[in-house]
């Protein structure tokens, strides 16, 4: 029995070819990529094996399309030879969403010439994302064709189709392939990120905190833009959340916006968005350097979600650059030219979340101080909140959020609070769980403990639906005006704000006057007892002194 099918079988499938359970996928997969761990560098076998999952997805719901397509009783009434121009006729997949694969770029095709391709299976699997690129526009320059080079072992990569051709997006029930697509995608990343260590920290952000961001800026419809956005995650995620809590009908209420100036990583973002239904050309044509090159110079964006890469030195830096309105960023750190960055492509009630070091909450070398301050005075901080350590597995600098916004006003019908010239501080380092030694993650209980303290604060539609009101909690948050940072010369942390913790009370704690005259006592008892205690000493070592 043929190894589709005998898994088919193992799964309770009957003759569908394939696993059943995204687990079950996962694992697969991840037994691909170990197959040429040993072969190439970790960013290479990256983006190899997620080219070649995204190829088998595509393919997958193609074939999906064509079996609903081949099902419909009308087409049974026509010609034969119809029939078959009728399934190949590319517009009744594009108009479902369904990227187009042209016949010689299909898995099965693929899997069956494997062993046999002139070349080698290599060769075959760049002629297929060749062909899938040119017939889908949204995908140009984005799958990588590495696989016929001479450092890549043909032999491997062929039992790694096999493994692939075990792994099925399609027939599970409910769950369309795109659902379980994306979450494998998103399991992979994370796997890769774990694998390469500090090297992740351009492509991947922790889950836990992209949640956090988008948990409290809430973007339901507008322009979502990230000026560092890896692999994409952030736009991944505000797409999940319209989905949950509006419906899937509602994704296309965002349009996402995005630049990244690694060429792996901006490819990885391609296929991201691609993979969870959102548009690829979102993130360009081409991978660009922000500061160096803005390929978005006119955007006004309603949120901005980014985690920039920590107290970055090496960054192309201009002097007379319009974006600097709070001041000029040194050489020695980029923290602030993100920040101003990100202000600048702010609509009018537009709001930010971006991911620094905690330095930048405090720092006062080379003007940074300067350019806090009038960033404070121009009420554009909204919310700070310090993380927990050990979120990042990259990097071991502790981080914090920034939320920003253009407008603290009740913002008219909206009747929100108003919270111009003031700044909340969250200090959230006590929170999270530990998963193993070195990871730490923010729980469900974490986030919406943090995103309705914001809620609450600034009077949203989320708090009152949910009856919540705002106060100050010492050790936790603290509600603080602009005069109270300036006396604290700007400084951000919100260590510096929220104060201790309050003591619980005991209800069976004894009274403090009572207390003061019983320890009182008992220390004059003690006092006796030393002066006791020292008058035997002294009488016994004058009975030694004596006896000598």
């Amino acid at each position: 029995m043929p190894p589709r099918k005998r898994a088919a079988k193992a799964a309770g499938q009957g003759e569908l070819p394939g696993v059943s359970s995204t687990k079950e996928i996962q694992d697969i997969l991840w037994k691909a990529a170990d197959k040429l761990r040993g072969s190439m560098d970790a960013a290479q076998y990256k983006e190899f094996v997620l080219g070649l999952v995204f190829l088998k997805y595509v393919s997958d719901a193609f074939a999906e399309r064509r079996e609903e397509l081949a099902a419909d009783p009308e087409l049974a009434q026509i010609p034969e030879h119809r029939r078959a121009a009728f399934l190949e006729d590319k517009d009744e997949y594009t108009e479902k969403n369904v990227f187009w694969v042209p016949p010689t770029a299909r898995w099965d095709y693929i899997s069956e010439n494997a062993a046999s391709a002139e070349g080698g299976v290599g060769k075959l699997l760049d002629a297929a994302m060749d062909e899938v690129m040119k017939a889908n526009k949204a995908l140009t320059g984005v799958l990588p064709k590495i696989f016929n080079r001479d450092n890549v072992d043909q032999k491997r990569l062929k039992e790694l189709v096999d493994l692939i051709s075990d792994a099925r997006f399609t027939g599970h029930g409910d769950r369309p392939a795109q659902d379980v697509l994306g979450e494998t995608y998103e399991y992979f990343l994370e796997k890769f990120a774990r694998a390469e260590g500090k090297r992740a920290g351009e492509f991947y952000t922790p889950a836990s905190v992209v949640r956090l961001i988008v948990e409290v800026l809430e973007p339901y419809e507008g322009r979502v833009y990230d000026p560092a956005c890896g692999s994409g995650g952030m736009f991944v995620q505000s797409g999940k959340f319209v989905a949950k809590r509006r419906g899937k009908d509602h994704t296309h209420d965002i349009a996402v916006y995005g630049q990244e100036a690694n060429e792996r990583t901006w490819r990885l973002a391609k296929m991201n968005l691609a993979i969870h239904g959102m548009d690829p050309k979102g993130v360009g044509d081409r991978w660009a350097d922000t500061f160096a090159d803005d390929k978005l110079p006119d955007l006004k964006a309603d949120f901005v979600m980014a985690n920039p890469p920590f107290n970055m030195s090496d960054w192309a830096r201009k002097t007379d650059d319009r974006r600097w309105k709070y001041g000029v960023p040194p050489q020695s750190n980029a923290n602030y030219a993100w920040l101003q960055h990100i202000i600048s492509k702010l609509g009018d009630r537009g709001s930010a979340g971006v991911v620094l070091s905690n330095g930048s909450m405090s720092s006062k070398q080379s003007g940074e101080g300067e350019i806090r301050a009038a960033m404070v005075e121009a009420d554009l901080v909204s919310c700070m909140i310090a993380l927990p350590g050990n979120l990042f597995r990259t990097t071991a600098i502790p981080a914090c959020l920034w939320f920003l916004t253009k407008d603290k006003s009740p913002q008219g019908a909206k009747a929100m609070e108003d919270r111009r010239s003031r700044v909340l501080f969250i200090d959230a380092r006590a929170m999270g769980t530990m998963v193993d030694r070195t990871e730490r993650i923010l729980t469900e209980e974490d986030l919406e403990k943090i995103s309705d303290t914001y809620h609450a604060w600034r009077g949203t539609k989320s708090a009152k639906d949910k009856g919540l009101t705002y106060e100050d909690v010492p050790g936790y948050c603290y509600s603080a005006t602009i005069e109270e940072i300036e006396k604290h010369d700007y400084v951000l942390t919100p260590g510096r704000y929220v104060g201790a913790a309050e003591a619980e009370e005991d209800p069976d704690a004894e009274p403090v006057e009572e207390r003061i005259a019983r320890l009182t006592k008992e220390l004059f008892e003690l006092l006796d007892e030393s002066d006791r205690l020292d008058a035997v000493v002294r009488d016994q070592l004058k009975g030694l002194t004596n006896g000598s």
